[in-house]
């Protein structure tokens, strides 16, 4: 039983690597041959690689199964891409990736790899971060990307100091804040304070919010995706349905787009 197991596993493996490597011969020939892929730099790849990632992003929310296939194999062409650019100015190989990517495993896994001893996901996550600190001229901070979007940065902030214990302790405490900090946005409205104070207190309860999302279990920025894909559902039902009455929808009343919105909402 365990050498069958071993055989199959063998040649999952051997399928694996020659389909890698077919793909590494292409992106030869892409550079040698190609005016367009040989035109691109590492810089030029930037934002399409931002792109593709999203698209990944989207695929897994729809749970599109053939759909995140497809996007993970757009996003590691672009990875195949960057080494053979990396390996032309000779900066950096596809070795060197898969190297270093490897040896980082092994080092913040101790408790597989070593001697570490973990109670649970959580002391794990926690000694990821602990382990990413002894790598010279690292704060807590340091690894968040400064171009990450507001609402994922912030999770990944809060992530980051759990990583060392600056953290609350329980639910409830932060609900408190939550409820503080609306308080104080609400307060400024009132008072027609400023839009630079009125914005600081709406980001302090943005900030909360994506807090207390940690502790309850829910990804704000999964959340917040989804909402905005339930809102376009139901906004192109409510197009859908005014077109079919023939009147536009800047000449309906609200009460009358409630109606067809309200539609959408039972179809969910």
């Amino acid at each position: 039983m365990k050498l069958a197991v071993g055989l199959q596993k063998y040649f999952i493996m051997r399928s694996e690597l020659k389909a890698f490597e077919h793909m590494l011969d292409i992106m030869d020939e892409l550079r040698a041959k190609c005016p367009w892929d040989s035109a691109q730099t590492i810089e030029s790849l930037r934002y399409l690689t931002i792109e593709e990632t999203y698209e990944l992003s989207d695929a897994i929310l729809e749970k599109d199964m053939p759909e995140i296939s497809k996007e993970l194999g757009d996003l590691l062409l672009h990875i195949v891409f960057y080494a053979k650019i990396g390996s032309e100015t000779g900066d950096f190989t596809m070795t060197d990736v898969i190297t270093g990517i490897c040896e980082k495993l092994i080092k913040r896994h101790p408790h597989i790899f070593s001697d570490t001893v973990v109670s649970g996901a959580e002391d794990v996550k926690n000694n990821w971060e602990r382990i990413k600190l002894e790598d010279k001229d690292r704060t807590v901070l340091s690894g968040v990307p400064l171009s990450l979007p507001a609402i994922v940065k912030a999770y990944r902030i809060q992530e980051k100091v759990r990583g060392v214990g600056f953290d609350w302790e329980k639910p409830e405490q932060v609900w408190d804040k939550v409820i503080e900090e609306l308080n104080e946005l609400r307060k400024e409205v009132e008072d027609n304070a400023p839009v630079a104070r009125r914005e600081d207190e709406f980001g302090d309860l943005l900030f909360a919010l994506v807090n207390y999302s940690r502790f309850i279990g829910v990804n704000p920025e999964d959340a917040l995706e989804r909402t905005n894909k339930k809102f376009i559902r139901r906004f192109n039902h409510l197009e859908k349905r005014a077109k079919e009455t023939g009147k536009p929808l800047h000449q309906m009343s609200l009460a009358e787009m409630d109606v067809f919105w309200d539609e959408a909402k039972k179809m969910e």
